[in-house]
Formats: structure tokens, sequence, C-alpha cells
């Protein structure tokens, strides 16, 4: 069904320019994913909604110099957009751009308001994905660019794959439409809830905590890397590895958890 690739400094940089624009598929595309299986979350519509020193030695105090007077005033702190990308995110030659973007505090606020709904009214009520995992996802895979299109047929905010854009909208008996960046917004924030509940149903119990003190690091086997993971990768990556509890896409897992501690995008 989805995705791809960013960074939070020196070794984070190194990953994200590795991983590129790794927007692998996800939900139904290809080999990714299995076939719907009874233990698979039952459909259910949406209902909109309105993360000891050795003490210093006492060094005596110079004489006191005669101050001067500056004859400039103190800098003014900077009000200025922030607009360089420390995380380097890099589009692949092959993407194209389509349409006008919007502003970073736009696609901020969007993303926002997707992960405030309640994708599992019903049968999970509780289950909410966290609005930092959104922003950073979003952050690593495009940068926060609505208009971008990946070569691969990822697009928008979420660079949410065609495939994934299908299963969401037959599944939740939605018809959002890719190319609205607030709906882009909310088919990768429904399909991370949906790997929630798929995985934590699962995996976990039918525990949809996503609560990163539950993970050491990000090759643990917790439900928020796998959901991580399953977002880049596909459930049926994850599949695979929950019988070793091995998590798929580790360097993937690390640059989105790293984000989520500390992302450049916040700053809007």
């Amino acid at each position: 069904m989805m995705h791809r690739a960013g960074t939070v400094a020196g070794v984070v940089l190194a990953l994200v320019i590795a991983a590129g624009c790794g927007l692998t598929k996800g939900a139904t595309g290809g080999d990714d994913v299995p076939a719907v299986a009874a233990s698979e979350p039952a459909f259910e519509p949406v209902t909109a909604e309105p993360t000891t020193e050795a003490p210093a030695t006492e060094v005596p105090s110079p004489p006191p110099t005669k101050a001067t007077k500056s004859t400039k005033p103190p800098p003014k702190p900077s009000k200025t957009t922030p607009t360089a990308d420390p995380n380097n995110f890099q589009a692949p030659a092959c993407a194209t751009y389509v349409g006008k973007t919007v502003s970073k505090s736009s696609a901020k606020s969007a993303l926002n308001a997707a992960a405030a709904k309640h994708y599992w009214p019903t049968s999970a009520p509780g289950l909410v994905v966290p609005s930092d995992l959104v922003r950073s996802i979003a952050w690593n895979e495009s940068g926060w660019q609505s208009n971008i299109r990946n070569c691969d047929g990822g697009h928008g905010l979420m660079q949410v794959m065609p495939d994934t854009v299908s299963m969401i909208n037959s599944r939740f008996g939605q018809a959002y439409e890719v190319d609205n960046y607030r709906q882009n917004a909310t088919i990768g924030a429904n399909y991370l809830a949906w790997l929630t509940k798929y995985v934590g149903d699962r995996y976990f119990g039918g525990n949809y905590n996503l609560s990163a003190s539950k993970c050491s690091s990000a090759t643990s086997w917790c439900l928020l890397n796998a959901v991580i993971a399953g977002y880049h990768a596909g459930a049926g990556a994850v599949d695979e590895g929950a019988a070793g509890k091995k998590v798929p896409s580790t360097d993937y897992v690390y640059v989105v958890r790293s984000l989520m501690k500390s992302c450049f995008c916040d700053r809007y």
C-alpha cells in the first residue's frame, strides 16, 4: 500500500539518503498484504469527529574590570518562518508536482485534524492515532508537500498509494480524494488506524496503545514499531516478521521515531 523516506541530524540524515523516498506498498497492494482473513478488522463506517563528579576546585574570581557601554542594540529574535529542511528530504528525480502546494501551516492543521478522528468508533472507540506520529510520517514521506507525486504512485502529504486509497474507501465506505490535501491526510491517518487495529488484534491481544514508552528501540517488537513498519512495508511484511518478533523496515522506523522526538516541522 504505501510508502517511503527523512533525517534528524547526522545519523538520521544518512538513513534518509539511504532510504531515499522509500514509499513501499501498504494496505492491499501487491504481495505485501495477505487476503482479508476472518481475524481482520470488520467493516466499520467512519463517524466524522467535529508522545558522581568530584567537586570542582574553587578558582579565585578575577579582579573586576570597568564595564563599557555597548553602542549596538541587542539583536532581535528572528520571526521568519523556517524554510530549510535539516532532515534533508529529497524527492526522487522521477517525482512530479501536480497543481499548487499548500502552506506548511495548512498541512500541519490538516494532519492534526486527521489524527484526531475516531476511525473505529464502535469496536475500538479509544483507538486514536497520535498526532506526532501522523506529522512525522508525513514529514518523512513528503516534507509536507501536498502536491508531490512519486514515481511509484505515492501521492501527497502522506504519499498514499492507489491500492491503499481503494482499500480505505471500500472498507470504510468513503470516497476520499487523494488530490485533496485534507482528505489525503485523512487517508493516511485512517490507514494507520487500520494497521493499529489489525496488528493490535493479531499480535498484541487487542491492545492499541501506540506509546513510544512501550518500545525500547526501533527494533523492539512493539505495536508502535509494527504500525510504522506496516505503513512503509505493508501489513504482510509485519505478518512475516511476527513469528520471530522481528520488525521490518527498522531504518524507516528509526527515522520516524526520531522525528516524533524532535522534528524541524514542529516549528511551523
